[in-house]
Parts: C-alpha cells; structure tokens; sequence
C-alpha cells in the first residue's frame, strides 16, 4: 500500500531547534554562576529533552530538590526565545513542499509539550499545514508507546501502514514499529557516541531529508 503520510519527530528531525535550546541550557547555568558548555556537548541531547539537559548541565539526579525547579526555568528562557534561532533542517522546508506537490500530507508527532510544540511551529509558518500535530501531553501516552502515533494516523486521514515516521531517536523508531508503520532514522538530527541507529531496526537510514523522495518512490515500485 502507497504511503499517503509523512510523519516527523520534531527536534532533530523536522526543525533543528539545538541552537535556542543550547542557549536556554547555558543562560541558566550562567544564573547558577556555572560556566557555559561547548555547543557540541549540549546539541546531542536535545532530542531527550528538559530533563537531559538539566543533567547534564547540572550533573543532578532528577530526585535532587533543586532539579525541577531548574528543570522549569530552562523551560522559561527557551520559551522566550523559542524561535530566535530554530529552523528547519537544510533541505526540510523544499521536502514539504515536494510532499505537499505530490499530494501527500505530513505532520508531528513529538514528546514535546504542546505549550512549547504549538507556538515554535506557529512562529516557523508551519503548524497550519501539518495535518496534525501530536505532542507529549496530547494523550496520557508518549512515544515509545504507540498511541500517539496511531493518534496521529488517525487525524491525517491514513493506517499505520500508509504511514511512514522519521526520527532520531531510538525511541522514535520504536514507537513507530510499535504502531506498524514503516520508520526511518534522520541521521542529520542530534546523536551521542553511544547510539546505534544502524541496530534499531528502521527501514532505511536518511543522510538528509531529501533521499525521503527517493525512498517514496521506490516505495512505489511493484515488487
């Protein structure tokens, strides 16, 4: 069956969202009178969220009394300065377009909390022209769970199976085997040395967001 829907991860997927959330990180440290950290060492835990960077920048445990409250405030800054510079990937914006051209429709499913998920794709002219968007707090389940990505098919107008999702996390390759649909590793998002994303099991790995088209078509092939 032909793929009708294209579904994304959001940070280090669909936007590179690294550099504002990097600044958040280290505009709070500078608060807790802490020196900055390179950009490098912050850009690879994006994808794990709020509390990865806590941990990391502050080398707490999340039971620590101080961490949520830190937790919190690096929400606040990043907010504030949710798109300053957030863009999408080199090639991403083309590659909706092409998607849109072919008639195919495309949106989010993200762990990401609406009230940050919402305004970024806003401010970027893109939560218009997602056929949905599914956040972290949109149902009682995230990803690895299939919920939200079997909520996602579902509002888009497709079946797991005409469905493909893109991520760069193992989590997301998971959540989408997890609902049956078919996944691909964006291996331009953000990774540490420790991931394997060639072990996780995606059916093709994506240099840049541009071989998704290649991959489509020879999806379309007759066996």
């Amino acid at each position: 069956m032909r793929i009708r829907t294209v579904l994304f991860d959001l940070d280090g997927t669909l936007l590179d969202t690294a550099p504002d959330l990097a600044d958040a990180l280290n505009t709070v440290l500078a608060e807790n009178h802490r020196a900055p950290l390179p950009f490098d060492t912050i850009r690879g835990v994006v994808s794990h969220g709020g509390k990865a960077l806590i941990e990391l920048g502050f080398s707490l445990p999340e039971s620590h009394p101080d961490f949520d409250p830190l937790r919190l405030r690096l929400l606040a800054v990043y907010r504030d300065n949710i798109a300053r510079r957030t863009r999408p990937f080199p090639g991403m914006s083309r590659l909706l377009e092409q998607l849109e051209q072919r008639g195919l429709n495309w949106g989010v499913v993200t762990n990401k909390p609406a009230w940050l998920t919402e305004p970024l794709l806003k401010e970027l002219g893109l939560y218009g022209r997602a056929a949905c968007v599914i956040s972290g707090d949109t149902l009682n389940e995230r990803k690895p769970h299939p919920a939200p990505m079997l909520h996602a098919c579902e509002q888009a107008g497709s079946t797991p199976d005409q469905c493909v999702y893109i991520g760069d996390a193992q989590r997301d390759i998971e959540a989408g085997r997890n609902a049956r649909m078919h996944t691909l590793v964006a291996l331009f998002g953000y990774f540490q040395d420790s991931d394997r994303p060639q072990e996780w099991q995606a059916d093709a790995l994506l240099e840049e967001p541009g071989e998704l088209l290649a991959w489509l078509d020879r999806m379309e092939q007759p066996a």
